[in-house]
């Protein structure tokens, strides 16, 4: 074998077992042995040279199984970062985190609207720069940034056809060349299921349902172990499907919508209009504020046991119950997971929801669903936009942090 096929070959096995180690926290030489298929001595050789180069750190024993307890091994946590962003259609979340997923930047939170904004990129990429400045972190020592949007988002395409027009170019291209960063993005929907899937309660499920509950409510869909995004990419638009004769007008044009009856904004719409019309509620104070404050506020009314506020969230509840017996009869799922921003108030919706399968669900079908709410919740999307850099962590950038770990002394980070 060449030497230069021999060294293409082992920087692909240090870039592999950097993914598993990100995505297992930590592993030992026999384990990474079995999962890559590599001898002992290989493994080995392999985690020595990244601990050399800065990548890996050892981490202690295994507790005892009755024998020798093995070495185990983890990724160094501040050897590189990841810029994960998380969008919504009225605010988007940035942080920096290492790579146990840890913010080292506080989640900054900057109001922006995507529907009919043309200047959304331009705002996107400026608190982009601003974030990285602030936080004091080189972009040299960012791997890339990983953003979940709403939208016609095509992973394969680079675009996403219903915000942050680019004028036909590819938006990861334009972001990417305005920052200096790798640039990858997908729907919000399936970043918040690649979390789980990698990190959350879908963890080594095979089928699995995720369901986005935010201002939309969207569909990760894990099929056969993968997130299946369907022919054109756009899998997934649980929010359209037509279930309500004469309801209210969705966005998308149409009428009756599960999102126009259904969805977190709706809810937070109907709580205004209650109130004003003289429903009793502790939101009174809030009817005046922005939509995310209420937002916001809505969750934490439900938990302290506003009567008002519970019976919205159930009727959502309900209706979207109705919808997921649609989803059990076509895709026969092993687990439904309730995640996003309305997890928050996923204990109060479980009811209803269950409900709604006891009704519209063929009993076999549904007795073998399982219906959980996610640990994650609404951290989902930003775990998941981290996760995105790290699915697509190759050979090139392994080399260029090498050097640059060579290179530089440990930064310091500025909070």
């Amino acid at each position: 074998m060449e030497v230069k096929e021999k060294l293409v070959k082992s920087t692909e096995l240090k870039s592999e077992i950097l993914k598993q180690l990100y995505l297992e926290k930590s592993l030992s030489c026999a384990e990474m042995s079995a999962l890559f298929n590599k001898s002992i001595p290989i493994i080995t050789k392999t985690i020595n040279e990244l601990i050399k180069e800065g990548f890996v750190i050892e981490v202690g024993y295994a507790p005892s199984s009755g024998g020798r307890r093995p070495l185990m091994y983890a990724v160094k946590p501040d050897a590189m970062y990841l810029m994960a962003i998380a969008m919504d259609q009225l605010s988007t979340r940035i942080a920096i985190v290492d790579l146990n997923n840890n913010p080292v930047t506080e989640i900054e939170t900057v109001e922006m609207i995507l529907n009919a904004n043309p200047t959304a990129l331009a705002q996107l990429i400026t608190y982009i720069d601003n974030h990285i400045l602030k936080s004091g972190i080189t972009k040299d020592s960012l791997l890339g940034i990983g953003i979940g949007m709403p939208g016609f988002v095509s992973v394969k395409d680079g675009k996403n056809y219903s915000y942050l027009d680019t004028h036909g170019a590819k938006l990861t291209d334009y972001i990417a060349q305005a920052t200096g960063l790798r640039t990858y993005i997908d729907n919000d929907s399936s970043i918040i299921a690649l979390a789980e899937q990698r990190f959350g309660i879908a963890k080594s499920l095979k089928e699995v349902m995720v369901i986005n509950l935010g201002w939309g409510i969207g569909l990760g869909m894990i099929v056969n172990g993968d997130i299946f995004r369907g022919y054109s990419g756009f899998a997934g638009e649980f929010s359209h499907i037509p279930l309500f004769e004469d309801g209210a007008l969705c966005i998308c044009g149409k009428q009756g919508c599960l999102e126009a009856e259904a969805s977190m904004l709706v809810v937070v719409k109907k709580a205004i209009e209650g109130i004003k019309h003289g429903r009793l509620s502790t939101l009174h104070s809030f009817i005046e504020d922005p939509l995310k404050l209420m937002g916001d506020a809505i969750f934490e009314a439900a938990n302290n046991g506003d009567q008002f506020v519970i019976e919205l969230l159930s009727d959502a509840g309900y209706k979207i119950g109705k919808a997921l017996s649609i989803l059990i009869h076509i895709m026969n799922p092993q687990t439904i997971v309730l995640s996003g921003r309305g997890a928050k108030a996923g204990k109060i919706m479980m009811a209803p929801i269950q409900q709604a399968l006891n009704k519209y669900c063929i009993p076999r079908l549904a007795a073998n669903t399982e219906l959980l709410i996610s640990d994650l919740g609404f951290d989902g999307e930003i775990i998941g936009a981290a996760a995105l850099v790290m699915e697509n962590f190759d050979n090139e950038q392994l080399v260029i942090n090498t050097k640059r770990l060579n290179m530089d002394k440990p930064q310091e980070i500025k909070h």
